[in-house]
């Protein structure tokens, strides 16, 4: 028989340090190109993960290196995150960037958390 060996998830509520926010946007009335914020849709605390130097090479040739990894609690129906969407990283380090929803991925074996993937807005 194997041993019982316990392996801790990936993120926990301790993990969970940045707050963020997720935002609607709609393009600009007028001849101006561009977008402006009509809406917040919702704010959660967030463990914000960089491209792994692991991924470092790949995400160099891909144009991927300021993708981000973001967990956040799964808000279950209270707000459903979606591709037409972008969120806002309030950290000294992440401050006037805006950052597209790429993907998200909920996680089937810890349905306490989803993962999104977010692109820098203008890369």
């Amino acid at each position: 028989m194997r041993p019982f060996k316990y392996t801790p998830p990936r993120a926990g509520t301790g993990d969970l340090r940045t707050p963020i926010k997720f935002y609607q946007y709609a393009p600009n009335s007028g001849p101006e190109p561009g977008e402006k914020e009509i809406q917040l849709l919702y704010t959660a605390w967030a463990k914000v993960d960089n491209v792994w130097m692991k991924d470092l090479e790949l995400a160099k040739s891909n144009g991927t290196l300021s993708d981000l990894t973001i967990t956040i609690r799964n808000p279950q129906a209270d707000y459903i995150p979606s591709n037409k969407h972008y969120m806002d990283i309030e950290a000294p380090e992440y401050v006037g960037k805006r950052y597209n929803i790429k993907q998200v991925q909920p996680d089937l074996q810890n349905t306490g958390f989803i993962t999104i993937v977010g692109e820098l807005n203008g890369s």
